[in-house]
């Protein structure tokens, strides 16, 4: 790979971030507070890539030895056919190009979420929780109703109805759980959420449905065969299906 193919690889890969940073196909790799920090990192890319190629295409100027008309690189002579060359692997680079242009995959879902235990597995603590949201039903996410239900035990939510959208996944005993993949930084760190549910139950649906559900705060408390961590449970008052979200991690 000489130096020209290095630039149009590093062309392709800057265009690449950048394109998955101006739409919302980053957000199924990273958190949404990285966008800027991966449109920056693309134009630096871009930038060095266009650089690089004007420096390798531009006339030689006078006096500037032409390729062969002295000593080569590395102490070659002339003619001798030993140009310089980077090591082949570098044309690996054109991989995550090809998997963000043409097969990116899916955000982390039902499979990812069965395979981990839920992300609250601390030892629960006593915590002070602002008030929920204005409102009624409440809208909060599938972590927060988890932790208030899971380390004060419900008491910052009290007979509130809450409403929170998650994504269907099978339980141990072939129960609907509801969940939401969480994100430290990135798709490779992401851990699942889980909450059971009570009361109206969406069953039959697949794995992977996303789901409104509006409820209250169940003192019911179960059990992750995965990790052994505490889940805790939604009493489901009503439901619907909806789409999925524009960025379904939390």
């Amino acid at each position: 790979m000489n130096r020209q193919a290095q630039a149009v690889v590093l062309l392709l890969l800057g265009g690449a971030v950048v394109r998955a940073s101006v739409t919302d196909l980053y957000l199924r790799y990273v958190k949404e507070g990285l966008r800027p920090f991966l449109i920056a990192a693309g134009l630096v890319l871009v930038a060095t890539a266009v650089t690089t190629l004007w420096y390798e295409l531009r006339p030689p100027a006078t006096g500037e030895h032409e390729p062969g008309d002295g000593p080569g690189e590395h102490g070659h002579e002339p003619g001798d056919g030993a140009g310089h060359h980077e090591p082949r692997v570098g044309w690996l680079l054109l991989l995550p190009v090809f998997g963000l242009l043409l097969v990116a995959p899916p955000a982390l879902g039902s499979y990812a979420a069965e395979q981990a235990g839920t992300a609250l597995a601390a030892e629960a603590q006593p915590s002070d929780y602002p008030p929920l949201p204005p409102g009624d039903p409440a809208p909060v996410t599938v972590l927060d109703y988890a932790s208030r239900a899971l380390f004060d035990r419900g008491t910052s939510i009290g007979d509130r109805r809450v409403r929170l959208t998650g994504f269907i996944v099978a339980g141990p005993d072939g129960q609907p759980l509801l969940a939401r993949m969480v994100l430290s930084c990135c798709a490779a760190d992401g851990r699942p959420v889980k909450l059971g549910l009570t009361g109206d139950v969406p069953l039959g649906l697949p794995n992977d449905t996303w789901v409104e559900a509006t409820g209250r705060y169940s003192a019911r408390v179960g059990r992750d065969p995965v990790n052994d961590a505490e889940i805790p449970y939604l009493a489901v008052e009503s439901w619907r299906e909806v789409p999925a979200p524009r960025n379904q991690y939390e």
